[in-house]
């Protein structure tokens, strides 16, 4: 299982420690939740502070663009740093031009989908993609609760990679705890992001090992 760590439920005050803490840890890779205040409803942060955090990781970071438009973009992140460059199907009239404008880049390419968003969708490019992350929450804010149709989608989602021979790995965002940690995995979920769980513990290097174990 890979743990990627939200950094948008960090305390953005103190965001180097925050990343230092991260490289200490046993997270695997540092999610990394860009906005626009038009795709979602809310703003977090764009490319300098992206470029800050990969300066300070020793890990892998995840990008996750919800934003409109996220082609005109796409360069600029892999230039600060991102290994993997997520976009929306909701957010990409152009979606196979999106995924190979990733790969050129070197870039590891990723969907998201919205809880609304039926796996069907992805037929005709799961064999192209590297991840594809559901979003077990309505994307925009950290802290919301879990929706529980994501164990469905994710089995839903396990036999189309199956049946096109696609290396998808699939990504959960959104809500994700210690007590549904297993189950997802279980479900056949293969990365998950962790925000609030993780930043709101009293020891979050701790609750990484034990979100690490599930």
């Amino acid at each position: 299982m890979i743990l990627a760590p939200s950094i948008l439920a960090a305390d953005f005050a103190n965001l180097q420690n925050e990343v230092f803490m991260l490289n200490a840890s046993q997270a695997d890779w540092v999610h990394v939740d860009i906005m626009d205040g038009v795709f979602v409803p809310n703003i977090s942060f764009g490319i300098p502070v992206c470029e800050a955090i990969n300066r300070h990781s020793t890990k892998l970071l995840d990008v996750h663009l919800m934003i409109v438009q996220p082609e005109k973009y796409l360069e600029a992140f892999q230039k600060v740093g991102a290994k993997i460059l997520t976009v929306h199907y909701e957010a990409c009239p152009h979606l196979h031009r999106s995924i190979q404008q990733i790969k050129d880049l070197g870039c590891l390419a990723g969907v998201a989908l919205n809880p609304h968003t039926p796996i069907s969708v992805l037929e005709d490019i799961i064999a192209d993609l590297d991840m594809v992350c559901l979003m077990s929450v309505n994307p925009g804010f950290g802290g919301q609760k879990f929706i529980a149709k994501t164990y469905d989608k994710i089995r839903k989602l396990k036999t189309l990679i199956s049946e096109n021979n696609s290396s998808a790995k699939i990504e959960i965002d959104g809500g994700v705890n210690l007590e549904n940690a297993p189950k997802l995995l279980q479900a056949g979920a293969d990365i998950l992001v962790a925000g609030s769980v993780v930043f709101g513990a009293k020891n979050p290097m701790e609750m990484i090992a034990n979100l690490k174990k599930a």
